[in-house]
């Protein structure tokens, strides 16, 4: 009798380790050959097989750049039956050759790196458009401006002016009217024409913008707009990127040596090996070695997500410390990581103290 129960415990343990699902490919690389850059997203089909004898799963399916968007078969591929993959990939404003690939997990026990299938093509390059050909790149419709981004280094004493061309690409004989719609610190200074852009009519539009009026500090992000009666894209938005510095050329020999000095115990914050999903903190005290008070004007990190920070005190007293704790949290990174903190106070010899995070995720 034991020797029956100890056959059957091996025959179940035996057919066990042989039932298992595993996938079989049709083909891993798919040739799409010349496409055309405006002929719309293109996609491939790959069909998988499951050829085991238990139910596949295709666990994930990952495009391996942010170029591929990928859909495939959700539910259980039963032993025998077939499952697909879609790999679909948007050729505009890509032009030249393609080699993107897709990541495929499965629940075969025995995988133990994902499946890499490929796609392959080369895009065949549009002819420029009637806006790209008079240097018009940016936005939709008929009325359009060229430079829709604009970068400003100012100071809060300082303002910064620049010059947006406009141009109404309608050929109908149609008058666009032309208003801005700006905040405080954007001023409209001029411009070539009145109320109304003719037909094919190029001009320009002068605005300033005033870092004192803005009152902020560091980088910031703010927008323009152009109201238009453009048929299909009538509000048109300007960019601004802005990075806003305190002025300290106009103190006297006197006041800079009653200013408030920012001295840091330490400026690099590096943490050891840790794993994924963990944190890691640490803390830089700032000592105020001024004779009047240091105001920290604004803490700047280069990656919200995975760095943050906790400040005692925004105000430090002449001979006084505060206290900034950092934690950084690892979540799902890998490999050496390399951030920073930028602390911005009104100290005029350090008034930009960047602290350095390093260290390495290990997966």
């Amino acid at each position: 009798m034991k020797k029956l129960v100890l056959s059957l415990a091996m025959i179940v343990a035996v057919f066990c380790v042989m039932a298992q699902p595993k996938i079989e490919f049709e083909k891993k690389t798919h040739e799409f050959g010349d496409v055309h850059e405006e002929g719309g997203k293109i996609t491939a089909h790959f069909i998988v097989k499951n050829i085991g004898n238990q139910d596949l799963l295709l666990t994930n399916v990952k495009p391996g750049c942010g170029c591929t968007a990928a859909n495939y078969t959700r539910d259980a591929i039963a032993p025998g039956a077939t499952g697909y993959i879609d790999a679909t990939y948007d050729p505009w404003g890509r032009p030249g050759n393609f080699n993107k690939n897709i990541k495929v997990s499965t629940n075969e026990p025995d995988q133990t790196s994902p499946y890499i299938i490929f796609i392959k093509g080369n895009v065949i390059k549009r002819p420029p458009t009637k806006y790209e050909l008079a240097g018009y790149k940016a936005g939709k419709g008929e009325v359009r401006v060229k430079e829709t981004q604009v970068r400003v280094n100012v100071t809060n004493t300082s303002f910064q002016i620049d010059t947006l061309w406009i141009k109404s690409f309608y050929e109908d004989g149609r008058k666009i009217s032309v208003q801005t719609e700006l905040p405080a610190y954007i001023q409209e200074m001029g411009r070539s024409f009145g109320n109304e852009l003719k037909a094919g009519e190029e001009g320009y539009i002068v605005l300033k913008y005033d870092g004192a009026a803005r009152n902020v500090w560091g980088s910031t992000k703010d927008k323009a707009i152009l109201i238009t009666n453009d048929s299909i894209e009538s509000k048109k938005y300007i960019y601004y990127n802005v990075n806003i510095k305190e002025d300290f050329s106009r103190m006297t020999p006197k006041e800079m040596e009653k200013a408030p000095k920012a001295e840091y115990d330490k400026v690099v914050f590096r943490f050891d090996t840790i794993g994924q999903n963990r944190t890691a903190t640490d803390i830089i005290t700032l000592k105020n070695t001024g004779k009047t008070p240091l105001i920290i004007r604004k803490i700047e990190t280069n990656n919200n997500n995975a760095l943050s920070y906790k400040v005692s005190s925004m105000t430090v007293e002449p001979n006084q410390s505060a206290t900034i704790e950092l934690t950084f949290k690892s979540q799902s990174r890998r490999g050496k990581q390399t951030l920073s903190l930028d602390i911005i106070t009104n100290s005029p010899t350090n008034p930009i103290q960047t602290i350095k995070v390093e260290g390495f995720i290990q997966h």
